[in-house]
């Protein structure tokens, strides 16, 4: 029986990888995981109470795109942080970004671009589900490196021009994960007059917009808006999963064009699964209120100032404009993740497993991503193992 090969060289996904790489060494101490990017935080209170109430909700097949009064919640936290509107025709709700990152793709990037196959352009390292929907859709996935000498953000603009002419989506992650760059309001523009040049859409992957350090990292509906860029070329998706630490809700949007929305949303009525109900009323709820995203991202902001002062003047070392990793340099991420576990038991993932090789380099293979998710007394015993081993 025939598989398909458009998936048959895919390296395997990160998490099997690396249990492959540590898990016939005994841990070197009590095991401290700082590998995925699980938010441990408190979710909120109303949670149970808002779940409890909805559970007939279960009973139904909950509406394709969303309720109204979730469409009108998700639109009013856009118009509070951004200062955009944006109308419900112009929004879809999505289990998650990941499956968004990935249908969408499916519903916009077409089957040719200028007569050639279609170019999908992504940070590397990268969300792999961005290469998924690349190699689904049968486009050709370009991996730019997102490097300290670019901030940590893909020079798409610096590609050879025939490569850009096929370009159909450029996905751009910000904050990124894993490096914690923040792009600014000009990268953005440039990005959206580069796909004004040479006709492709963009999709800003923003699920940790609102862990920040210093300031709320710029959006880019709101520079679309501000710039007169055409709503059918940049698509945001946004999550409650790291916002809320509610990642097993499922639950997040796309805003976008209207036209486009439509293709998004004819795609779920036939092949989708909409989230259901009382999950809807949950998110409603959530985007609502910013009481618990403020205190959330007060422990974020303290785990920032743990990492600072765990790595003060360790050469390399740059902490994290927004998201919740660090991305800290090593002779070799592999060799050092199996050092480190096998020597004190704390788990990270070698940054070569988020990113792919191209002309033999991988981007990723001189760092270890290093999650600061768990409780903070467990996060800073981890940090001053993961310090003195590697780096005493």
């Amino acid at each position: 029986m025939a598989f398909p090969e458009r998936f048959s060289n895919l390296p395997e996904y990160a998490f099997p990888r690396l249990r492959t790489l540590l898990d016939q060494h005994a841990p070197g101490g009590d095991p401290i995981a700082m590998t995925i990017g699980e938010p441990k935080h408190p979710m909120p209170e109303f949670v149970g109470p808002v779940l409890a109430e909805s559970l007939q909700g279960f009973g139904v097949y909950p509406p394709n795109e969303g309720t109204p009064e979730l469409l009108a919640a998700i639109g009013g936290w856009i118009a509070r942080r951004y200062r955009v509107t944006v109308g419900p025709e112009r929004l879809m709700v999505l289990n998650g970004t990941r499956e968004g990152l990935f249908n969408a793709a499916l519903a916009l990037v077409p089957e040719e671009k200028r007569g050639r196959r279609p170019v999908v352009l992504m940070p590397n390292p990268f969300y792999q589900v961005y290469a998924m929907a690349a190699l689904a859709l049968g486009a050709e996935p370009v991996y730019v490196p997102a490097l300290a000498s670019t901030g940590f953000l893909p020079d798409y603009a610096g590609l050879p021009a025939e490569i850009l002419e096929r370009t159909a989506l450029a996905y751009l992650c910000s904050p990124a994960n894993p490096q914690g760059a923040v792009a600014s309001r000009d990268y953005w523009a440039g990005l959206m007059a580069l796909a004004e040049q040479h006709d492709f859409r963009i999709f800003a992957d923003e699920c940790y917009s609102e862990i920040w350090r210093t300031a709320p990292p710029v959006g880019a509906l709101e520079v679309a808006d501000a710039t007169g860029a055409d709503p059918e070329r940049v698509f945001a998706f946004h999550s409650l999963s790291k916002r809320s630490n509610l990642p097993g809700l499922r639950s997040g949007f796309v805003a976008g064009g209207a036209g486009g929305i439509a293709r998004i949303r004819q795609l779920r009525a036939f092949a989708g699964a909409p989230l259901p109900l009382p999950v809807q009323r949950v998110s409603e709820r959530a985007w609502a209120d910013e009481a618990h995203v403020e205190a959330n991202r007060v422990l974020y902001q303290e785990k920032f100032r743990i990492a600072d002062q765990v790595f003060s003047g360790m050469q390399g070392y740059m902490g994290p404009e927004g998201g919740f990793f660090l991305w800290l340099p090593v002779p070799d991420g592999e060799a050092a993740a199996l050092h480190l576990w096998r020597t004190t038991g704390v788990r990270v993932l070698p940054g070569a497993y988020l990113a792919r090789d191209v002309g033999g380099e991988n981007p990723g293979k001189g760092y270890i991503r290093v999650a600061m998710v768990a409780p903070k007394d467990d996060m800073q015993c981890g940090l001053i193992r993961l310090r003195d081993c590697l780096y005493g």
